[in-house]
């Protein structure tokens, strides 16, 4: 009975993150490319994917919290709150997890990138390789 009470409350969850991942607005690789271009204040890019893939080459300007390791880091990130945070990962699976831990503690204006890393690079947009990993 507990293994059957386990994965209910694992679809369940996954299903929650699956509903809420496509609630998430969706920024367009242009529209964040002319938002950096502007600078626009209270913009903040995130890519919540593993350090090494963010030192390969990531979004200029970008922070690097990996998503899991988003939860732990709220304190650093809260003072992003009041901010737009457009996250991307590699395909999208972990820019969601991240997005809804996000929202579930107070985040409201997140973006997700449209085409994540992958369709970044194969629009061969400017990747920049410094690290700035938190």
């Amino acid at each position: 009975m507990l293994k059957i009470k386990s994965l209910f409350t694992l679809i369940l969850s996954l299903f929650t993150l699956a509903v809420f991942a496509g609630e998430t607005a969706k920024i367009s690789q242009q529209e964040l490319l002319t938002a950096l271009d502007k600078g626009a204040e209270n913009l903040v890019v995130l890519d919540v994917r593993s350090e090494g893939e963010y030192q390969h080459g990531h979004i200029a300007g970008a922070i690097n919290i990996s998503h899991d390791k988003v939860e732990e880091s709220l304190s650093q990130l809260t003072q992003y709150k009041n901010s737009t945070v457009v996250v991307y990962c590699r395909s999208g699976r972990r820019a969601g997890i991240a997005e809804a831990i996000l929202a579930k503690n107070g985040f409201s204006d997140l973006r997700h990138l449209t085409g994540d890393m992958n369709g970044w690079v194969a629009a061969k947009l400017p990747v920049d390789s410094n690290a700035h990993s938190h």
